[in-house]
């Protein structure tokens, strides 16, 4: 064997060795994630509808990962604690008390995940109109108009420290409220109800706005779609809004 040949099969030995010894990456969301009670949801609209404000790969990730990893864990816990599906989601995360200590944790983290990030793709979509009716009404009444209900909830979103939500909430008298929740906490679990919120996690925005979570802020209104906004203040104040 020559000198040329003895090199190339010293090459291939130490590729195939240094491939069999590189790190795998695994993502738990893909093909494989457990099948149970819990579901994603596709989205409405294509992953690039947002763009330029969220661009397609962040929207990618966004749900078809994180999303279903709060899914995929959800029904990790439901094979051993089937009740946890028994129920509407508002009712389990307003009564996380009754929920078995040992995964108590980890099911408010994800259903509030799953709840939060499901009414997160439903307010949002391309051509979204204008507010008007009577949530542009309760708006003026409660919050100071549009222009300083804007205001205010990007100022609350940049106040939040490390990773969670600025929310919306209505009352069943169909009052409007601006309150923040760390992490995948939801308004639900203190008996209320969510009109509207924006997920202030990096993985929100990171690719296209890195540390500039106020511009995020500020260019995500574009994607917010007022029809649905509506539809949910209509069913807050009839008593049966969901997520």
């Amino acid at each position: 064997m020559n000198s040329l040949s003895r090199r190339h099969l010293l090459l291939a030995a130490t590729g195939i060795a240094a491939a069999a010894a590189a790190p795998r990456i695994v993502f738990a969301q893909g093909a494989m994630a457990p099948t149970g009670p819990f579901k994603l949801d596709p989205l409405a609209y294509p992953v690039n509808a947002l763009e330029p404000h969220i661009d397609a790969r962040t929207m990618e990730i966004h749900h078809d990962r994180h999303h279903q990893a709060f899914i995929t864990s959800l029904n990790n816990f439901a094979k051993d604690n089937p009740q946890i599906a028994d129920k509407p989601v508002p009712e389990v995360l307003a009564n996380l008390n009754s929920v078995p200590e040992a995964i108590r944790t980890g099911v408010r983290n994800s259903m509030g995940g799953h709840a939060n990030h499901t009414m997160f793709w439903q307010i949002m979509g391309p051509n979204g109109g204008k507010a008007e009716g009577d949530v542009l009404a309760a708006i003026d009444r409660d919050l100071g108009g549009l222009e300083k209900f804007q205001t205010d909830f990007n100022a609350a979103g940049g106040r939040v420290f490390g990773s969670g939500w600025v929310f919306v909430t209505v009352d069943k008298d169909g009052k409007l409220a601006i309150e923040t929740r760390p992490n995948q906490d939801n308004p639900m679990m203190d008996g209320k109800r969510v009109l509207l919120g924006n997920d202030v996690w990096e993985h929100a925005y990171y690719l296209n706005y890195q540390n500039r979570r106020a511009d995020y802020l500020k260019a995500w209104w574009n994607t917010v779609n007022w029809k649905v906004i509506g539809e949910r203040y209509a069913a807050a104040k009839a008593g049966t809004l969901g997520v």
